[in-house]
């Protein structure tokens, strides 16, 4: 078991800034910048020498009149030795399609959190957002459009518009280089219909004389366009952040779609979308196509969580990150870029890799496990997955913890009168320590649970230590004979630490014997996905019986024995719905024969012995 670290360093955002990639990016990204500096992030935006002069040609007028941009120049950085001199807690890239080349240049200087990526190497990114719903292969491990910085301006809920000229604004962002918006409101004021158009374009002082269109407001950018939505009965724009912004406001979108891919990214997400401005028409106008618009418009805000009011932005989610980000593989310490180590499974919070060296799988949070070792861990906690406490539990621990032993003994061929000394890490109440007391062993253990520590030291009356393994344990408490850990070796995240720190407490010849959950049984060879899934969010590494002789042998243990547990029929693919709610018959039993002939079962148990390492092999293996 792990203590928690906090320890944030400074973020780097790099935002897309190449041509035709409208203005939403930069935006979003200025707006990062303001609030990790308003949440005290040390942040920092990245826009390169050699982009910087056209950007700020291009988005001059927009950089003027976003309400983000107030003082950026003094966090911007354009110089990659200027990188260097920072250390990255992470880096935020939302540069709409990031090339191999750069990839590999960030990821080494941190770990990379890839905002609508939609790239070549979208799925080696160590943490996926969409914030707009994508078509993307990959999937991320987080789709919000709710963490937009969104209006705050809304219209009422159930407001609709009071029979009087229908107010309609377009808007297609921060270039419009297709001059969709000035093309969509000369369409739109050849109609009849009652329409009072607003057209936003950056293209509104362009050319010898200033844009003109009869029965259309023209304006150029505005700032903070997002909170004037409200005024509006429609919206019309193509699929991006300002729709999902106007979803938030309660306004009914339409979107016009300059491309093929853009309308299938409009309908994927449930947006009424015509593919070009010849299939605008009046009837889009009326009462009843307005209503349709607008339940359109409710059954995409109740979808993304547009509904409700906002709790929480990009800004807040990023400032209350606390990343458990490997560089390296945590067992075997195998370091790897970040596109050779694949990526197996994300959930909003996790991402799950696999080590192309040691072949074992490993865990990256996007925060702290929301686990905490306390009393109830043992108790509600363990009720809730086994159905009865740790202490109702104790007979049948210290039953199996007579079965481990006897395998303990017969490896340390103990010819003398001294009882063995035996480590338990991660002791409970002491189930596993009073079973070794009685067969012979004098043990000791430690565990994060002062109130277990309590109950084995008072009820027990055995030492134990209250903390964490190694930190609580000093060199003179050595060497063991034996050192043990049940269930606890997955939730270390610095595997490798661990097993360098147990060879150096325990004596030549000494046993190491540890539990943990196996990938490779019937869960994870049914559905690897569905596996890690259910896998606990503070179980750090995940193991399989066929990688453990390679890895210990690193560490210089030597495996003795692997039993495969944990065999459940019931889990078996088709047939295991017949074993759901009994437990034997003839078929059952067979399962189970087979189950633990192909070693299926999802945990497994691990003895091997130290074996002396010479001193130039052992400072090769840092032991």
């Amino acid at each position: 078991m792990s203590e928690s670290t906090d320890s944030k360093g400074s973020v780097l955002i790099v935002p897309a800034c190449d041509k035709d990639r409208g203005g939403g990016h930069l935006n979003r990204c200025l707006f990062l910048l303001e609030a990790l500096e308003e949440g005290g992030r040390e942040s920092y935006l990245w826009i390169s020498e050699e982009q910087k002069e056209d950007v700020f040609i291009r988005f001059r007028s927009f950089m003027e009149k976003s309400e983000y941009s107030k003082g950026f120049n003094a966090r911007l950085l354009s110089d990659k030795d200027d990188l260097k001199k920072y250390k990255w807690e992470f880096i935020i890239i939302d540069n709409f399609r990031t090339s191999k080349i750069d990839f590999a240049y960030w990821s080494m200087l941190g770990p990379t959190i890839g905002i609508d990526e939609g790239g070549e190497c979208r799925s080696s990114f160590d943490f996926l957002i969409d914030l707009l719903p994508a078509l993307k292969e990959y999937k991320p491990n987080l789709v919000s459009p709710s963490l937009l910085p969104l209006p705050k301006n809304r219209r009422r809920a159930g407001g609709t518009n009071d029979g009087k000229k229908i107010k309609v604004l377009i808007c297609f962002g921060a270039e419009d280089s297709k001059k969709l918006g000035i093309s969509s409101a000369k369409a739109l004021s050849a109609f009849s219909s009652p329409i009072d158009i607003t057209l936003i374009t950056p293209h509104a002082d362009s050319g010898a004389a200033k844009l003109s269109i009869p029965g259309v407001k023209i304006s150029g950018l505005i700032p903070n366009l997002k909170e004037h939505l409200a005024e509006y009965d429609l919206f019309i724009s193509h699929f991006g952040i300002s729709a999902f912004e106007a979803i938030y406001a309660r306004v009914p979108v339409l979107l016009i779609s300059p491309s093929s891919y853009h309308a299938k990214l409009a309908l994927n997400a449930g947006f009424y979308s015509v593919s070009g401005i010849e299939q605008l028409n009046a009837k889009i106008f009326k009462p009843l196509s307005l209503k349709k618009l607008e339940d359109r418009r409710k059954k995409i805000a109740v979808r993304y969580s547009l509904e409700a009011e906002q709790k929480e932005d990009l800004g807040s989610f990023f400032e209350s990150l606390s990343l458990n980000v490997y560089s390296s593989c945590p067992v075997c310490s195998f370091k790897a870029a970040s596109c050779e180590t694949k990526v197996l499974f994300r959930s909003p919070y996790e991402t799950y890799r696999r080590c192309p060296n040691c072949k074992n799988i490993f865990l990256n949070r996007l925060n702290d496990a929301p686990i905490v070792y306390n009393r109830e861990y043992f108790f509600d906690l363990y009720k809730k997955q086994y159905g009865k406490t740790y202490l109702d539990d104790f007979p049948k621990l210290m039953e199996m913890g007579e079965r481990r032993l006897n395998y303990i003994k017969n490896l340390l061929n103990n010819d003398t009168d001294l009882k063995p000394r035996l480590f338990d890490i991660g002791c409970a109440y002491g189930a596993f320590m009073k079973a070794a007391s009685i067969n012979g062993f004098s043990p000791y253990g430690i565990d994060p649970i002062e109130d277990a520590v309590d109950y084995i030291k008072e009820e027990l009356a055995l030492p134990a230590w209250q903390g964490y393994f190694p930190s609580r344990v000093k060199a003179e408490d050595g060497p063991f004979d034996a050192v043990t850990l049940w269930f606890v070796i997955e939730h270390f995240k610095e595997t490798a630490g661990i097993f360098k720190e147990i060879y150096r407490i325990l004596r030549n010849n000494g046993v190491l014997a540890f539990s943990t959950p196996s990938f490779s049984g019937v869960s994870g060879k049914k559905n690897l996905s569905r596996f890690l899934k259910s896998s606990p969010p503070d179980h750090y590494t995940i193991f399989s019986p066929s990688s453990c002789k390679k890895i210990l042998s690193q560490y210089g243990f030597k495996v003795r024995k692997i039993i495969v547990t944990g065999h459940h029929p019931a889990r078996f693919p088709l047939i295991g719905k017949l074993f759901a709610n009994k437990n034997n018959g003839l078929l059952f039993n067979l399962m189970n024969c087979i189950s633990r002939f192909f070693k299926l079962g999802d945990t497994f148990e691990v003895y091997c012995v130290k074996k002396p390492i010479a001193n130039k092999l052992k400072n090769n293996l840092m032991l």
